[in-house]
């Protein structure tokens, strides 16, 4: 009888085991790394060109399956006072024109995977959509990037041009309206979960 009630938890044990292992390779939910990813914003103006960097972002990236690369849920989260150039003026701007005292992130949730490619070697082409989230003004946008998986190291890399004017921003002026800037941005990323 001993014998049988040990065979049954050694079964058991095993089952367990093959459970969680199977759960572990299959759903992955992996957490942005801050001080290795990088998000710029360029811009134009009639004086010359401009970019912000965003010094503080967070986020989740959600796996049904990590080795096919079957996104379940991917957000993201970036403080809106975290955007800066290193010109104190112009973040100043930047701040009014975002309206950071009532909205202090900018945030992206995935709606829709539409594709995956596969590129080989771990790498594959993403063409999503999700809801962009700028100064409180929520718009549905395609956002096409390339993911890198490198065992439980995930990098999204891409970038989409948007208009300041779909999210109700005025694009920032200086000097009485003499340094206007242009309302087209490009937003570049290179973001790594882990």
């Amino acid at each position: 009888m001993k014998t049988l009630v040990t065979q049954g938890k050694r079964v058991l044990n095993l089952f367990m085991l093959f459970v969680l292992t199977s759960t572990l390779v299959q759903a992955q939910q992996l957490s942005l790394v801050n001080n290795e990813s990088t998000l710029t914003v360029l811009g134009t103006s009639n004086i010359h060109d401009w970019h912000l960097e965003a010094e503080s972002q967070t986020g989740t990236i959600k796996f049904k399956n990590l080795e096919t690369c079957q996104i379940e849920a991917l957000t993201l989260s970036i403080e809106a006072e975290g955007l800066v150039s290193g010109k104190k003026s112009m973040d100043k701007n930047t701040f009014k024109a975002l309206n950071t005292e009532d909205h202090k992130s900018i945030l992206f949730k995935l709606v829709e995977v539409k594709s995956i490619t596969n590129k080989d070697a771990g790498v594959y082409s993403v063409n999503t959509q999700g809801d962009l989230t700028i100064s409180g003004v929520k718009k549905r946008i395609s956002l096409n990037f390339n993911i890198s998986i490198d065992g439980s190291s995930v990098t999204l890399v891409g970038e989409k041009a948007i208009k300041m004017t779909d999210f109700n921003v005025d694009p920032p002026k200086a000097l009485f309206g003499s340094i206007t800037t242009g309302d087209a941005l490009t937003i570049k990323f290179s973001t790594l979960f882990r």
